[in-house]
């Protein structure tokens, strides 16, 4: 069995982990990435990923430092005002519609989307011209030994890896994490939610819209123009049994039900994509670290797609391991560096969940007097400035 040795080992090459793996490599660490599915980068084959991802302002500048923003900029859509639109009256229907611009807070947008697939794309070019880096796609973490002086992951292509920091980017259902003995806690809402593109007659003006009714948010957050049409990436959270049934519409009738659900504010949507379909959970692990291991991303912590919270947490994952990192590069995988990582980012990542998961069970409200109830909150909300401003820095995690 021939053996390498690397500083960091990375399980898992979505999103999170080639960010994490061009973030390291980078910074001068040695860097292997792995992942059992070979990326897919073209929106239209069997396997792409059709969600966007929105990186706020803090995100964006981890990404420079990386080196991957110059590849991405020119890719990416500006998101400069958030729009939350209460239809929650007994027509669909706009009833409160409330905006909040990045201009009140930041000469900068809130943040930028990008189409998953080109993310991959664009990320694993950069990952090439990293010296320091080796992404094994097809590839997979198959065991995983720790002892307090360094890591060992034997790989699916009978090798295996030393290194001093194993990083588990694998996911919500973490091979390393369960490997390594860290529990979760699961909030299942009996949701799942659609995602997919559309373009639209009426510009989307850099605007990102969450409309509100029941089962949970309608959100459309601007793409680049598709096939020179204003365009958007979608994600269309429902109870099950009412997702499943969208899913399987004859596409003439999913385009209707999805234009009444957007309250016609861009006009009749078109389905640019195919349908994408996942269930809705809240889940944070008990711990962020284990003996030479630090969990990121999904591994770390799940949460409904609200408030573009998701990613971006990831990434704040990173700049702290990186900081500490690079604060002693001799303690890198050691218990005091694992462990000042889990002092730092536990209590903010359980805060910020419980936040998400009541917003989510807000929109998800089917009685009258509950929805009803949402559209005052939002309304008193926005009429205190002081507050809208704070709430609008909390969630660019400014605060």
């Amino acid at each position: 069995m021939t053996q390498s040795h690397y500083d960091i080992v990375i399980s898992g090459g979505g999103v999170a982990g080639l960010t994490a793996a061009a973030v390291f490599g980078q910074a001068g660490f040695e860097v292997l990435c792995v992942d059992p599915t070979p990326p897919v980068t073209d929106r239209d084959s069997a396997g792409a990923d059709l969600r966007s991802t929105a990186f706020l302002q803090p995100a964006q500048a981890l990404l420079e430092r990386s080196g991957l923003w110059a590849r991405l900029a020119d890719h990416a859509s500006d998101l400069q005002v958030m729009r939350i639109v209460d239809a929650g009256g007994p027509e669909a229907e706009p009833r409160v519609v409330k905006s909040f611009d990045a201009a009140d807070i930041s000469d900068q947008p809130f943040g930028w989307n990008l189409p998953n697939c080109l993310l991959r794309r664009e990320m694993l070019a950069h990952l090439d011209g990293l010296e320091r880096v080796t992404f094994l796609p097809g590839v997979r973490s198959v065991s995983l030994f720790t002892r307090e002086a360094e890591a060992r992951v034997r790989l699916s292509n009978d090798t295996t890896a030393h290194c001093k920091l194993v990083i588990a980017a694998d996911g919500r259902g973490s091979p390393i994490r369960e490997v390594a003995g860290i529990d979760v806690k699961t909030t299942r809402y009996g949701q799942k939610a659609l995602a997919f593109a559309v373009t639209h007659p009426i510009p989307h003006a850099q605007v990102s819209t969450e409309v509100h009714r029941t089962g949970g948010p309608f959100t459309l957050v601007p793409l680049p123009d598709f096939e020179g049409r204003p365009s958007s990436a979608v994600v269309w959270m429902e109870d099950g049994p009412a997702a499943k049934h969208l899913m399987e519409m004859e596409i003439a009738a999913f385009e209707e039900a999805m234009t009444a659900r957007s309250c016609h504010l861009f006009g009749p949507l078109t389905l640019a994509s195919r349908r994408s379909i996942w269930p809705i959970i809240s889940q944070v692990a008990d711990r962020m670290s284990a003996e030479r291991v630090a969990l990121v991303a999904e591994a770390a912590h799940v949460l409904p797609p609200i408030g573009a919270q998701g990613l971006n947490m990831s990434l704040a994952d990173m700049q702290v391991l990186l900081e500490l990192a690079e604060a002693a590069p001799e303690d890198l995988g050691r218990r005091t560096m694992l462990d000042a990582y889990h002092r730092k980012r536990h209590l903010e990542i359980k805060t910020r969940v419980a936040g998400i998961d009541l917003l989510n069970r807000a929109s998800q409200v089917h009685s009258q007097p509950l929805r009803d109830a949402r559209a005052m909150g939002l309304n008193a909300i926005y009429s205190l400035a002081p507050v809208r401003k704070t709430l609008m820095q909390m969630g660019l995690g400014l605060r």
